[in-house]
């Protein structure tokens, strides 16, 4: 069964050989850089009996396991380039000041889930221009923005001979990071201060590319489950054919346990004349002078995005938890949002922010300001994410406290 289990990946057994198994929980951010026009992103009325609003209403469905949350940001001065610190609240310039630089929520869950999964973690989304995943070295994710790549990097296993030079490249390269160690530990003792903490924080890259290379190598030699893309390129290719793709993929990559964390991004450059009703581009779109006919148009763009996010809500939530009560939804923390609030005024303040599923008390459309009214630290919710995932932690970048779902 071990050998099984290695080849088929758990979660597609449900014997009770595994019931000691500890449940998985998986995390889910699809963002996007232009935030969303408030009027019709945030609903009218606070509480869980709140009424969808007009770019959220593909998501009745699941209303009752949803929070929005209003008046949230990370306390920025607004304009472009400042939506990079969606998942961080930390701009790369400041990253210094921070034991973990300017690292992503996303990648604080995958350094703790990722050597139980073949990938730490995905990041994917059409066309560049979103970047919101970051290490704890300040280093940005690239984007996989093909899904026929997506395809081959999930699913696609090795031939003999590629396996056999992944094994001698992890080899040569582990070797390699020996050898540098070991040049640097003197210099640790002679050097300045300035020159040992710059060593430390690559010797911490050093520890985390080793992990890396460990992991990799016990993973060559086990085939990778089979997935069916054919049915998403039968008629003409969309963004949204091509989306279906990509969250169908990274849906069937949780329940096989390929990985556990995956940010999906609708980026900048990505044209969404597909959509019923769009004629310009989505960054013209949110600058529409007010006009009816452009601010429609803007609302047809992220009311697809949310579309989009309802239809892979929709696939976890039909796939039963393996060993567990409830779907694979209730064990899916979902996040939606953007840096930026709203791309018509360049604001970085009130960010439209979501949370969907992961076995949260939810408490449907929430006011986050304190007493004094001030807005609450978006990095607050981001430490509850990272406790849910039982990483144990009192904080995150700039949080100053926690967020209180309640009891599940």
């Amino acid at each position: 069964m071990k050998g099984i289990g290695g080849a088929l990946s758990l979660p597609f057994l449900e014997s009770t050989a595994f019931a000691g198994q500890k449940t998985a929980t998986r995390f889910l951010v699809v963002g996007n850089p232009f935030g969303m026009h408030p009027e019709h992103f945030f609903p009218k009325d606070f509480g869980k009996e709140f009424t969808m609003s007009r770019t959220l209403k593909s998501l009745d469905w699941v209303k009752d396991r949803t929070t929005i949350f209003s008046h949230t940001d990370h306390n920025m001065v607004s304009g472009h380039g400042r939506e990079v610190a969606f998942l961080s609240g930390v701009l790369p310039t400041e990253a210094l000041a921070f034991p973990e630089k300017n690292m992503s929520v996303d990648q604080a869950v995958a350094r703790h889930t990722g050597a139980q999964v073949r990938y730490p973690s995905l990041n994917v989304g059409l066309k560049n221009g979103v970047r919101m995943s970051w290490t704890s070295n300040g280093v940005e994710n690239e984007l996989i923005t093909d899904p026929k790549r997506l395809f081959d990097h999930l699913f696609q296993n090795l031939t003999a001979k590629e396996k056999q030079e992944r094994r001698e490249m992890i080899a040569r390269n582990g070797s390699i990071l020996d050898s540098v160690g070991d040049q640097f530990a003197g210099i640790i003792k002679s050097g300045s201060k300035t020159d040992a903490e710059r060593i430390d924080q690559y010797q911490t890259s050093v520890r985390e590319l080793e992990t890396t290379f460990a992991n990799r190598e016990q993973w060559i030699g086990r085939d990778k489950p089979k997935f069916d893309i054919s049915n998403h390129y039968n008629g003409d290719v969309t963004i949204e054919s091509e989306y279906n793709a990509i969250f169908d993929m990274i849906s069937f990559a949780f329940e096989s346990d390929l990985t556990r964390v995956a940010t999906v991004a609708f980026p900048t450059e990505l044209g969404y004349t597909d959509v019923p009703g769009v004629t310009r581009s989505y960054h013209g779109c949110t600058h529409n002078g007010k006009m009816d006919d452009v601010t429609d148009e803007l609302v047809a763009i992220e009311s697809f995005q949310i579309s989009q996010l309802s239809r892979c809500l929709k696939k976890l939530d039909s796939i039963q938890e393996p060993n567990a009560d409830g779907s694979m939804l209730d064990h899916t923390v979902v996040l939606f949002g953007s840096g930026m609030g709203y791309g018509g005024t360049h604001s970085n303040r009130d960010l439209p922010i979501m949370v969907a599923g992961g076995g949260f008390k939810h408490l449907g459309h929430v006011d986050t300001r304190n007493d004094a009214g001030e807005n609450m630290p978006l990095c607050n919710l981001y430490l509850t994410l990272l406790q849910r995932f039982g990483i144990e932690r009192d904080e995150f970048n700039t949080s100053t406290s926690n967020f209180e779902f309640g009891d599940a």
